[in-house]
């Protein structure tokens, strides 16, 4: 196994534990609500490894990205009530992401999404790679990352047009908002934009009018905690689909 892989794994760890930690902190004594901290998390998730990757510049290969996927599944476990509970540090990390309204489900979401989003990004990028699309890859995780990661947080704070949303496995409502929603449409439409280089006139229009709208109403049907592995399914079928144009 490459050293650089080893080291770029390893940074990522330590750098997203002390980051969740760190939340965990401005929850407990500065009252900061989770919807926030939860986001910043979100934020770092996404971005950091994608800075982190060009620090430890290894050569990537398919094994290697499912090597790395199955590694973040994994640790997860710490966060299990047992462990957690004996160990404050994995406590105060576990409180970053822990809202009052998803207990007793938040690690059963927070763990099924993060699967299931691999499960989806997976089979995309083998098909990305057969057809030579891997530069295009980027394109719906960053509308995620950035849409969905602030959909939250401009909902709770500026959020006046509510709609309902189920969850998984409980009859329990919840709600978003259509402030938050467009958050997803604007990141879309600036994502977009931003890699108009590598589309033809034709599939860049196509891809304008058709990615920001369906990664909007993919966000807003998906069940409560579970949008990712939606925003990558919409994502990444669109654009392809643009792609064959």
């Amino acid at each position: 196994m490459e050293t650089l892989f080893v080291a770029n794994q390893a940074t990522k760890l330590l750098v997203l534990y002390l980051i969740q930690f760190g939340c965990g902190l401005l929850v407990v004594h500065q009252s900061i609500k989770v919807n926030y901290t939860r986001k910043i998390i979100h934020f770092c998730l996404f971005l950091i490894p994608l800075y982190l990757d060009k620090v430890f510049a290894y050569e990537r290969s398919l094994g290697l990205f499912m090597m790395a996927s199955a590694f973040s599944v994994i640790t997860l476990i710490i966060y299990i009530e047992p462990m957690r509970k004996r160990v404050p540090f994995i406590n105060m990390m576990f409180t970053a992401f822990d809202r009052p309204e998803d207990r007793p489900y938040t690690l059963l979401w927070l763990s099924t999404q993060i699967v299931a989003g691999y499960l989806v990004i997976i089979p995309f990028v083998m098909l990305y790679a057969a057809y030579g699309l891997i530069p295009l890859v980027l394109i719906p995780v960053l509308i995620t990352a950035i849409g969905d990661g602030l959909a939250e947080p401009v909902g709770v704070r500026f959020g006046r047009h509510k709609y309902q949303v189920k969850a998984l496995f409980t009859e329990k409502k919840y709600y978003r908002t259509l402030e938050g929603s467009a958050c997803v449409f604007i990141a879309g439409l600036l994502i977009v934009a931003a890699h108009h280089a590598l589309f033809t006139p034709v599939q860049f229009i196509a891809a304008m009018v058709i990615i920001p709208p369906a990664m909007t109403l993919a966000e807003a049907f998906s069940p409560h905690t579970w949008d990712t592995p939606a925003l990558f399914l919409v994502g990444y079928g669109i654009l392809f689909g643009v792609m064959m144009i």
